[in-house]
């Protein structure tokens, strides 16, 4: 006992220092890469590149522990962090790439300083970018580091300030994008914001009656122009190569014309249904909550998806009022629900849909039983061998995001509700708390960081939105289809004898 003890300590131990290597390896390659972007084209010394280079490694490791605290899985996460580096360290050297070719144009046409042209170069590309791809609070940190950076680029605190003003723009102008002319439009408001912080620098050096100006400020409009042109080349690229999503992709995948909806609408029709209705539960719940609501949307769309394979075996796609379940022994019909979630799975990667649509499909159902066919099991005691609920539970795992936990509430809320014959608000306010309550005593909603305030307005918004969708109308007459020969009666004493 002892020596399992000492050999699972001596390998945790060995995974520790693999992640901590990992991590100083990343950091020392980054530092490299800066330090290269800071010095290059300048006068080497020792103590330079030393004093640089603490400088730069001290400024990483601020922003790696500002990572931990907001978001605590990019310890684990190394993707993440081989992301951010490459969009600091990519962005700097392209930034120093484009000060030479402004350089060379300034000694081509000879009158020109070039010191009054680096407000053209894209800087707040880095800063867009990340926005896009990761979160505004990430943009944030990363425009603070990339501002400290530039200044002591070109040892000009004046210049920090443009850096700083011209990402944050970027960074806030392109918050909830969905569409990739919102690009565009951030950039131009980007172009405004830097030619109006050059001119304050220009009139801070005392510099405003003079040429100096028009250089600055043309300069300053061509960065925006500059930093949208590389966004949009540069975009697509970082969400294939790291597999990341972006609103704009979500909004792709909204299109009903994408083929897994149309083939879901064409095989399993009741199914899609079911999917658009539990779409719109998930974004409202997820607005309220404040998670992104397109995903939540995107999510709902496709949860369902693995039921293409076999549609006739769900209950929403079954038009004959046997069901082929009947037929089937319980555990069979079990295996055959569970398998949904599998082929779901399974679709989504043949159809390339990104990772974090994937993982809430697997996880949409948790691990909850089943309960229809573990009691029908119990009634007909088909086995020698004692039931459990664990022979009637799903894989899972249990929904590890906010978003995923919506899905399999309203997933969950929806379809029950199809059962109800009482359609009045104080009924369907009941079945929400009863399936709600019940996602919580299973433990389902353990690992998703919802808070009870966030189950209360999840709760309210499914409630509200159930109780418009099975609104009341007024009896038309001559359409009581209660009473067989009600038309052909209205009909009938409508024709004068």
């Amino acid at each position: 006992m002892k020596k399992n003890k000492l050999v699972d300590k001596k390998n945790k131990f060995f995974q520790i220092n693999r992640d901590s290597l990992k991590k100083y390896s990343l950091l020392l390659i980054f530092t490299a890469l800066l330090d290269i972007a800071v010095i290059w084209d300048s006068e080497f010394s020792l103590e330079k590149i030393t004093g640089i280079s603490f400088i730069i490694a001290l400024l990483l490791l601020i922003m790696y522990k500002d990572f931990l605290r907001y978001r605590p899985e990019i310890k684990k996460n190394h993707k993440m962090l081989l992301l951010i580096g490459t969009l600091l360290s990519g962005n700097l050297l392209i930034g120093h790439t484009f000060y030479y070719v402004i350089e060379g144009f300034a000694k081509w046409i000879g009158t020109v300083d070039p010191n009054l042209l680096v407000y053209a170069i894209p800087l707040a590309t880095g800063c867009m970018l990340t926005a896009l791809l990761i979160d505004i609070h990430t943009a944030i940190v990363f425009t603070v580091i990339t501002s400290l950076i530039a200044g002591l680029w070109l040892n000009s605190p004046l210049y920090s300030i443009f850096v700083f003003a011209s990402g944050l723009t970027a960074s806030f102008g392109v918050i909830r994008c969905r569409k990739r002319s919102a690009i565009w439009r951030a950039g131009f408001i980007m172009s405004l914001v830097c030619l109006l912080t050059a001119l304050m620098i220009t009139l801070f050096k005392n510099e405003l009656i003079s040429i100096v100006p028009l250089i600055t400020g043309a300069s300053a409009l061509l960065n925006g122009i500059i930093v949208v042109i590389l966004v949009s080349a540069f975009l697509p690229l970082f969400e294939y190569v790291f597999k990341m999503t972006t609103d704009i992709s979500l909004l792709e995948l909204l299109d009903l014309n994408q083929p897994l909806m149309r083939e879901l609408l064409v095989e399993a029709p009741g199914t899609y249904h079911h999917s658009i209705i539990v779409g719109n539960l998930t974004e409202s719940a997820a607005e309220a909550v404040g998670v992104n609501p397109l995903l939540a949307r995107v999510s709902a769309y496709y949860h369902d998806i693995g039921k293409v394979k076999m549609p006739d075996y769900f209950i929403e796609n079954q038009i004959a009022t046997l069901s082929k379940h009947d037929k089937l022994a319980p555990r069979m019909s079990s295996l055959i629900l569970l398998s949904h979630v599998k082929e779901g799975v399974e679709l989504a990667k043949e159809h390339n849909l990104p990772p974090v649509v994937i993982d809430i499909i697997q996880q949409h159902h948790g691990t909850s039983v089943q309960t229809f066919f573990f009691q029908k099991a119990k009634e007909h005691n088909e086995t020698i061998t004692p039931l459990t609920e664990e022979d009637f539970r799903y894989p899972g795992p249990k929904p590890q995001s906010r978003v995923a936990a919506l899905v399999m509430m309203a997933d969950a809320v929806e379809a029950a509700s199809r059962v109800l014959t009482d359609t009045s608000p104080a009924r369907v306010s009941m079945l929400v708390d009863k399936i709600i309550n019940h996602c919580f005593i299973d433990g389902q909603l353990d690992n998703c960081e919802l808070t009870l305030k966030d189950i209360r307005e999840i709760r309210s918004n499914f409630v509200y939105l159930l109780t418009s969708m099975y609104h009341k109308r007024i009896n038309y007459p001559g359409f009581d289809m209660e009473h067989e020969n009600t038309h052909q009666k209205s009909t009938a004493a409508s024709i004068p004898e």
